[in-house]
């Protein structure tokens, strides 16, 4: 396998004629310290398919796009996806030709546990997962496993999901499970995924399964008891399997960079930090700070607003003392995924905002400058500054004694092997990361790319493209093939730093994408 992954790099490599000579370019000559985890990253429903084998139960992303065959713009879902269910060496092998050594995968609750209850665990699931760790292992890439990556067991969505104060019950039950079962060989385990999308697209509008637009009520209460959860299998690991399995264990949050539109207008300024406050602080705060609980500004502004819409209590949920003293410092690492930037004006209401909503409460109009690359999707454009401008204030706010392991970071485009946008994408950020460290002072330990390889991407279905390996969706042999990112990539991971003159772009597009600040 491994012979014939380098004869297809090397074919790739001729073919396109890309590589330049190595010179040393681009801002500073920075490099990445030895034992910095450099990984790839990938979650269980948007590649494994096998969506009924083996006796693995139904998650709510099964349930709800067989029940909404329409809902992604090319009709489809996830059942066969990259079929690494079956191709799993397949993906172990271009991991390793990445030359990363590290590999951030999640477990399938309902694959693991196919009714979401402890009483019933999948023989056939535990001997997946455990040939998929130890093979990594084998190739001495050390597995990242995150728990909770959206794939929640239909049986538990049907009674409410994140928004049943039980959940928090079932989650630790399952990590029990997934510690007891993988914990001597997993050492650093993430919790929850980008609660922040999960909840606000998911819970309080319908942009992400489970789709239940309960705007205003249904993401507080998926927050409150996500982050309950969350503290719930932090302590099970740190009190019961930390001192004998020695690991770590932290969370995944998302955030974009909020730039105030009018840098110069106050109203705007505000505005930004409003919207850092509300959709990243109310995430980070009860875990990271050290008062603990909710920003005082965002219980201040759910409290208030609910009182006004004539509500009896707030909108969002009250952490008991004892929670609070739970969340507080319960990670050992800030994951953190970033992807774009937003610019930031203040508004008493769009028509697009239902009331209530977390937009509403918000009060912040998101756009994007039309100046700035989009080679994707259409919420995504790419603003290099904002990423280290994100870590500064995650460091500032947090202070540098916890460390930051960004989690994803990566590219949407519409496909192709030639991808010099991603290739331009992960120079540009990665330059910005190496700033905050040096520059800045941050306290950054890892960087995972999003994706290893081209998959489901929820809402875009199979129309967006964020792999740094190109899979032919087409053939039932679900072929992978490395892009010109994946090359890149390889060689940064390789030097331990970036070289922006190695991919040559060819002339009709070798103009500049830099966007300084």
């Amino acid at each position: 396998m491994a012979s014939s992954r380098k004869v297809v790099l090397r074919a790739v490599l001729a073919s396109l004629s890309v590589l330049s000579a190595r010179g040393e370019s681009g801002p500073g000559n920075y490099t990445f310290p030895d034992g910095f985890m450099f990984g790839v990253a990938t979650a269980a429903y948007q590649i494994e398919g096998a969506w009924n084998e083996d006796g693995k139960g139904e998650s709510m992303w099964d349930t709800f796009l067989h029940s909404h065959p329409y809902y992604t713009p090319d009709h489809s879902n996830g059942d066969v996806a990259a079929d690494s269910y079956h191709k799993y060496m397949d993906d172990i092998a271009i991991v390793k030709e990445l030359g990363v050594e590290y590999y951030r995968l999640s477990i399938s609750w309902p694959r693991l546990l196919p009714n979401g209850t402890d009483n019933n665990i999948s023989k056939s699931a535990v001997r997946y997962y455990r040939k998929v760790i130890k093979e990594l292992i084998n190739a001495n890439i050390i597995p990242v496993v995150t728990l909770f990556h959206w794939d929640m067991p239909t049986p538990f969505m049907d009674l409410g999901g994140w928004a049943n104060p039980q959940i928090v019950n079932y989650f630790r039950d399952y990590a029990r499970v997934a510690f007891n079962l993988f914990g001597d060989v997993v050492k650093i385990w993430t919790t929850m995924n980008e609660p922040h999308q999960h909840c606000y697209n998911g819970y309080g509008g319908d942009y992400f399964a489970p789709a239940i637009k309960s705007h205003g009520v249904g993401e507080y209460l998926c927050i409150h008891y996500m982050l309950l959860a969350h503290a719930a299998a932090y302590h099970l690991y740190d009190e019961e399997f930390r001192p004998t399995q020695k690991g770590k264990i932290g969370i995944t949050l998302d955030a974009f960079w909020a730039k105030p539109k009018n840098s110069s207008n106050p109203d705007d300024i505000e505005a930004a930090e409003r919207y850092l406050q509300m959709h990243l602080g109310t995430f980070a705060h009860p875990i990271f700070s050290k008062q603990g609980d909710y920003p005082e500004f965002v219980r201040n502004r759910v409290d208030t607003l609910s009182l006004h819409q004539g509500y009896t209590r707030s909108r969002l949920p009250y952490f008991t003392p004892e929670e609070v003293i739970s969340l507080r410092g319960s990670s050992d690492f800030f994951g953190l995924n970033h992807y774009t930037t937003f610019l930031m004006s203040s508004s008493n209401s769009e028509e697009s905002w239902a009331v209530p909503s977390m937009d509403y409460d918000t009060g912040v109009k998101l756009d994007q400058d039309p100046k700035w690359l989009k080679p994707g999707s259409d919420w995504f454009s790419v603003y290099p500054p904002g990423f280290r401008k994100l870590i500064n204030w995650i460091t500032n706010k947090y202070g540098k004694e916890i460390p930051i392991i960004i989690t994803e970071n990566g590219l949407s485009d519409f496909g192709g092997i030639n991808d010099y946008a991603r290739v331009d994408y992960y120079n540009e950020y990665l330059a910005q990361m190496l700033q905050a460290m040096y520059v800045d002072g941050c306290n950054i330990q890892g960087y995972f790319a999003w994706t290893l390889m081209d998959d489901f991407e929820w809402k875009d279905g199979y129309t967006s493209k964020f792999g740094l390996y190109h899979v032919d969706f087409n053939s039932t042999k679900r072929t992978r093939t490395p892009k010109l990112s994946a090359i890149n990539y390889r060689e940064i991971v390789r030097t331990k730093k970036i070289n922006f003159d190695f991919i040559e772009k060819p002339s009709s597009s070798a103009q500049s994408n830099r966007i300084k600040d």
